[in-house]
């Protein structure tokens, strides 16, 4: 019996070839099993797929590399449906369902938290971006699915090119919702602001910034990422994110932007697999397990 399984995805279990990115994400796993066990907990990784494996035989279950779930959507969310009742996930299997769809962004705007502009197209809607342009008067957007990570199907365009876009556009909102978001210009000006929010309390930050000619900032795409010290505006923004979420994650990663009119607006609030920069400050790892440790003593009080 396990107090707690590291979630990963079958990529990152016993790997036979370790690049540069493969081993970041193993040391981060690394970093936040040996936090666990020093807490005197029994910990192993696993891949949240593992047919064989009896998650029965867990107390919880961590959700941290499992970055492949938005290209199996069905079958993830299948799992989670049928293994909730067999262990206790952290993130808790509430806050996953609300996390897992960027509707979540229009709950949270609903109670006063800055987001870009943005329209949903929901599944099998009739319009174009001739029509979505014409609508908005923006200038230039970008379009993403609801369901998503690592900048899947994410397109800038504008005003002027959307056309080269049409098809593509045309053909993903037949298979899924989609947004269209106002473009914040200041995403490649200023990058995307990370913090790292352990139990609530902010940790630390990272700042990513885009390749040059490009808009996203995850390293997949080129894009860099470097330390990042919050100051107490953004600091505040981000836990005034989590204050608004209708769940309290024990861990969280609020990715934040400065807008159109230099105002600061939440990108994604990530509570499933967030990429936490553990190797940043290992002692975040330290405080995760504390949380997760604090848990397991109140579950057993």
């Amino acid at each position: 019996m396990y107090d707690i399984v590291i979630l990963t995805d079958h990529r990152y279990v016993n790997p036979k070839k370790i690049d540069w990115y493969t081993k970041q994400v193993l040391d981060e796993d690394e970093l936040l099993l040996n936090a666990l066990e020093k807490k005197g907990l029994s910990v192993c990784k696993k891949d949240w797929a593992d047919s064989a494996f009896d998650w029965t035989k867990t107390k919880y279950a961590i959700f941290r590399t499992t970055w492949d779930y938005f290209e199996r959507f069905k079958e993830f969310f299948d799992w989670i449906k049928s293994t909730k009742n067999k262990t206790t996930f952290i993130n808790a299997a509430e806050i996953i369902k609300w996390n897992i769809d960027k509707h979540y962004l229009m709950d949270l705007s609903d109670n006063g938290i800055n987001i870009a502009p943005t329209l949903f197209i929901e599944k099998g809607d009739k319009i174009t971006l001739a029509e979505l342009f014409h609508n908005t008067n923006w200038k230039k957007a970008v379009i993403k699915p609801a369901v998503s990570g690592a900048a899947r199907h994410t397109y800038k365009i504008s005003s002027k090119n959307f056309t080269q876009h049409e098809t593509i556009f045309q053909h993903l909102i037949e298979q899924e919702c989609m947004l269209f978001q106002q473009y914040l210009s200041n995403i490649t000006e200023m990058g995307e602001i990370s913090l790292i929010m352990i139990g609530g309390d902010y940790t630390h930050a990272v700042k990513k910034m885009a390749k040059e000619g490009d808009f996203r900032v995850q390293d997949d795409h080129g894009g860099t990422v470097e330390r990042y010290k919050a100051i107490s505006e953004e600091i505040a923004f981000a836990k005034e994110c989590l204050a608004k979420c209708p769940f309290k994650p024990i861990y969280a990663r609020v990715d934040i932007v400065y807008d159109n009119n230099n105002k600061l607006s939440l990108s994604e609030l990530e509570l499933i697999e967030p990429e936490l920069w553990f190797r940043n400050n290992p002692k975040s790892a330290a405080l995760l397990a504390d949380e997760i440790f604090n848990l397991s003593l109140r579950t057993k009080g």
